[in-house]
């Protein structure tokens, strides 16, 4: 699991420009550190991503903690930071304003932790009801998780909206299932 690019690439360059159109001074002050911490550990990550990646094995057998912490943060590749980063971009500015910086602050806290747990205890499940020790090596990074978690926070304080994915109008409630297939199929892994 390596990075497939490194520096400045086409992902990156999209995502730089749509902040750019939106710009910074609309960008709530805690979405705009996690879009800021995201890209500078992408740009320079802490280790390679064979090193941060959180996987049963590696963070429970070997006891490796830390990957709670740095998996969210690292991406695969610019693709990857990008859908991540714009899904953040939005979900950020709606819930940072509603919820105030400090609470959403914990909260994107909270989540970044929660979701590595939520992950490897589903890992564990797997491991134990298919009898396949394989999803105990399973290996992630990225942001995918917690922006789902806002998700569906966003449409539990935005009850009734209408989203729009790909075009087609769908409500919110399922908005965020059909977001979830549509990233796995459009970037899977």
């Amino acid at each position: 699991m390596e990075r497939r690019q490194r520096g400045v690439s086409a992902g990156l360059l999209l995502l730089l420009y749509q902040i750019s159109q939106v710009g910074l001074q609309n960008i709530p002050s805690v979405t705009l550190g996690v879009l800021g911490l995201n890209i500078f550990l992408f740009l320079n990550p802490l280790r390679p991503l064979t090193e941060v990646c959180l996987s049963v094995n590696e963070a429970v057998h070997r006891r490796n903690w830390q990957r709670l912490l740095l998996s969210p943060f690292h991406h695969a590749d610019d693709w990857h930071l990008y859908y991540n980063m714009i899904s953040m971009l939005w979900k950020g500015i709606m819930l940072e304003r509603k919820l105030k910086s400090i609470w959403f602050a914990y909260i994107i806290t909270v989540f970044s932790v929660l979701i590595g747990v939520v992950y490897m205890v589903l890992e564990v499940l797997l491991v134990i009801i298919l009898d396949d020790p394989s999803y105990g090596m399973n290996c992630c990074v990225g942001f995918s998780g917690v922006l789902f978690a806002l998700k569906v926070l966003n449409n539990h304080y935005n009850p009734g909206r209408v989203s729009s994915v790909f075009g087609l109008p769908i409500s919110s409630k399922y908005a965020c299932w059909v977001e979830l297939v549509a990233i796995h199929l459009i970037s899977p892994g």
